[in-house]
């Protein structure tokens, strides 16, 4: 799995120099962190829906959606897959409230 993330990962960083009007994800960068969170926010909106009409092939179809526009707004803030994948391997093991509690929360 983190094999993907990692090409995944590195096609979004290479599309970071191109022409807007050649990649999809040049354009979301080129408008900017606004563009990229309100697609976020479009892709979890329609999870949610997915999930509440019980589609399970919708589910994953709009959960691969916003995953991607996830790994696009951790590629312009100079993120890398691998930081979340540290960040969820720190937790492991870890109660929810116990973790919770660690953030002072």
């Amino acid at each position: 799995m983190s094999d993907l993330l990692e090409r995944l990962s590195a096609v979004l960083e290479s599309r970071k120099d191109a022409d807007p009007d050649s990649s999809y994800v040049a354009k979301l960068y080129s408008k900017g962190l606004d563009t990229i969170l309100k697609k976020i926010g479009e892709e979890a909106t329609e999870t949610v829906m997915a999930a509440k009409d019980g589609d399970n092939q919708k589910i994953v179809y709009e959960t691969a959606d916003l995953w991607f526009h996830t790994l696009v707004l951790l590629a312009h803030q100079g993120l890398k897959p691998q930081d979340v994948l540290d960040e969820l391997d720190r937790r492991f093991g870890l109660s929810g409230l116990e973790e919770k509690a660690q953030r002072g929360e």
